[in-house]
């Protein structure tokens, strides 16, 4: 059996080409495995490649024709790497769609993206695209993997995966050829799938990766963090996501580990202790709800258990202090740090499943740097990336050793950087997308001049991190005239443990504000201990000494800001913000515009004289239905001792 390392020379593929290349080499090795009623069903390189092969055939009898744009709405299942590689080496191109997404969401995409034919999961994904099929001129055949409740669907639209499968097989059987002509006349320029960008400020884009770009990710990557052909890896984010696309995919087929995939979304947590993943990729909410987890079970233990564990993470937060700069311990703290992994640190990884963790990314947003220290100081070696989906997901990340709070690391191999005279993040390398489609416009602006135009604002230390500051497009102006970045601010603020959510108003005004979300996890435990009753989080948020706890959080925040740009009055939000009422993107950013528009009364207030006002608003919920509520909102001011005393102080 020969492995195939990953190594440059793999950009002359196409991606269902490097699979045939592992099948062909690597034939019986573990390639895929996903849980199904407890059991862990595994998926060899042989297998894989077959699967894709003939679900290829299948398409090609149900009418599919090379170029056709092929649209996957799902869970993380295998059949959805099936459906986009055999479209991929048909010279087809996948397009990811969240299947968190609403109706009018999952219409926009598949019509913008001209999508022909379609796989969806289940029942549930089927009814969307039928409730908005009108609008889906071009949409032909809809493929579908979870057969329960589909029984009396329309059979000329509605075909089962497996129906295509065996369609394939007597295909392949006819034509043997059909799949492997095309596959062969693929190549590595060719757009292989669409990633749609955020749509913080408007539509989201697709944005055309090729599969060059994709396996020169996965090559770069694994050059400075090289993984093992025996190592496993958890897929659990939506595939829709570039982060998820560029591990499964781009990471996957190049480094020829084996992907994971949990029984549902639920369970992805309790699945992961189970597989004990190698290698594990996770945006901030992720590190933080598992950190809010652990503070939780500890607070709940006995006094004796919480004493020692306070003195051993002191022990752990020297060491991680020493590990994440590469200098090497003193003796006394290396002994020190031994009794406290064997105590403490290795059982609390073995509940997690971040045993065999060799190493852990997070992306997306800012880590708070008492995530980062907890996560070292308990042996785990996370590490800050950043990238956009127009660059394949990563183009800068932290070294072992070299893993600093406010940085998001260096180049990854073959990335150039430059800063632009307006401050701009610019870059270049094999994973910069094609440009986006059907928007000529917009790819022009994008790669003006040879470069990757980021949108974003940063600058370079002397030995090469970079350091992000926010949007150019958000970078604001107070009414003084003082600058600020409010992502940067909401950051700072979602360092605390208690605050999930916030948005930084002050453009143009005298001063800054903000709306807040509380973290209905550790708030709600906070709650408890003290003997607070509540039911709902819009009782929660509404507690006058839950007011207090938060403008503490803020304070504290503040000391560390000069006073220009401290935050002078908040609000604590009624409602979690939330994608489905359009105040999220699909990937957790907040969109700003909107959400100041929605809340337009809130934001007058707090540049105004009241300490409360009524918001009338509604819920929109993944079924269509809509529910109106109303609640009066009491605006904090930090800077009045009169508002203190009413909170609470």
């Amino acid at each position: 059996m020969k492995i195939i390392r990953p190594s440059p020379e793999l950009k002359r593929y196409t991606l269902p080409q490097l699979l045939k290349l592992r099948a062909e080499n690597e034939g019986e090795r573990v390639a895929l495995r996903e849980k199904d009623f407890g059991i862990w069903n595994e998926v060899t390189y042989a297998e894989y490649y077959a699967n894709v092969r003939d679900f290829a055939h299948g398409l090609l009898e149900l009418g599919y024709r090379p170029g056709e744009k092929f649209a996957v709405i799902a869970e993380n299942i295998p059949e959805w790497v099936y459906a986009e590689l055999a479209v991929q080496g048909l010279g087809g191109v996948s397009v990811g769609i969240y299947p968190s997404s609403v109706p009018a969401e999952v219409a926009y995409v598949m019509e913008y993206a001209d999508v022909t034919m379609a796989l969806v999961q289940d029942q549930e994904q089927a009814d969307k695209l039928l409730e908005v099929k009108d609008e889906l001129p071009r949409l032909r055949r809809i493929v579908y993997e979870d057969p329960r409740g589909m029984r009396g669907y329309d059979p000329d639209l509605f075909v089962s995966f497996e129906e295509v499968l065996e369609l394939g097989r007597k295909h392949r059987h006819a034509d043997p050829r059909a799949f492997e002509e095309r596959l062969e006349a693929g190549r590595p320029d060719d757009i292989a799938h669409f990633s749609l960008t955020s749509g913080t400020t408007g539509k989201p884009k697709a944005a055309m990766l090729t599969h060059k770009n994709l396996i020169h990710m996965g090559v770069a990557l694994q050059e400075i963090d090289p993984m093992e052909p025996g190592d496993d890896y958890l897929s659990f984010l939506p595939l829709a996501w570039i982060g998820e696309q560029m591990m499964t995919m781009g990471m996957g087929l190049t480094g020829g580990f084996a992907v994971n995939f949990p029984e549902e979304v639920a369970t992805a947590m309790s699945d992961l202790v189970e597989i004990g993943p190698h290698l594990m990729f996770s945006p901030p909410r992720v590190w933080e709800g598992i950190q809010s987890r652990i503070w939780v079970d500890i607070s709940e233990s006995y006094a004796f258990n919480r004493w020692v564990y306070r003195q051993l993470m002191k022990v752990g937060y020297k060491a991680a202090d020493y590990r994440m700069r590469g200098r090497p311990m003193p003796l006394g703290l290396r002994l020190a740090y031994a009794f406290a992994h064997a105590v403490l640190f290795r059982p609390l990884k073995d509940q997690l499943g971040f045993l065999r963790l060799r190493r852990a990314y997070t992306g997306g947003a800012a880590l708070g740097p008492d995530v980062f220290r907890f996560f070292h100081a308990l042996g785990v070696n996370l590490k800050q990336i950043y990238g956009q989906t127009e660059i394949t997901g990563i183009a800068f990340v932290h070294r072992d050793g070299d893993v600093r709070y406010d940085t998001v690391g260096v180049p990854i191999p073959g990335t150039e950087v430059k800063i632009s005279d307006e401050g701009e993040i610019l870059a270049r390398s094999d994973a910069v997308c094609a440009g986006y489609y059907k928007r000529d416009d917009a790819t022009a602006e994008l790669l003006e001049g040879g470069w990757l135009h980021s949108g974003d604002a940063g600058y370079l230390t002397d030995d090469g991190h970079l350091v992000v500051i926010d949007r150019l497009s958000d970078v604001m102006h107070t009414a003084s005239g003082e600058m600020f970045s409010p992502q940067f601010l909401e950051n700072k603020l979602k360092f605390s443990p208690y605050i999930k959510e916030a948005v930084v108003y002050g453009d143009q005004r005298p001063y800054l504000a903000a709306f807040i979300n509380i973290d209905p996890q550790t708030v709600g435990k906070w709650a408890e201990d003290r003997g607070l009753a509540y039911t709902t989080y819009m009782d929660l948020s509404s507690k006058p000494e839950v007011a207090e706890l938060i403008r503490r959080e803020v304070e504290q925040v503040n000391a560390d800001l000069p006073e220009g740009l401290r935050i002078r009055r908040f609000v604590l939000l009624f409602k979690l913000l939330d994608a489905d009422d359009d105040e999220l993107t699909r990937t957790g950013k907040v969109r700003r515009k909107f959400v100041a528009e929605r809340y337009h009364d809130l934001v007058e207030a707090l540049y105004g004289d009241r300490d409360e006002v009524l918001v009338k608003t509604e819920f929109k919920y993944q079924d269509g239905s809509v529910q109106r509520v109303e609640a009066n909102v009491r605006v904090i001011d930090l800077t009045s001792s009169v508002a203190r005393e009413e909170v609470g102080a």
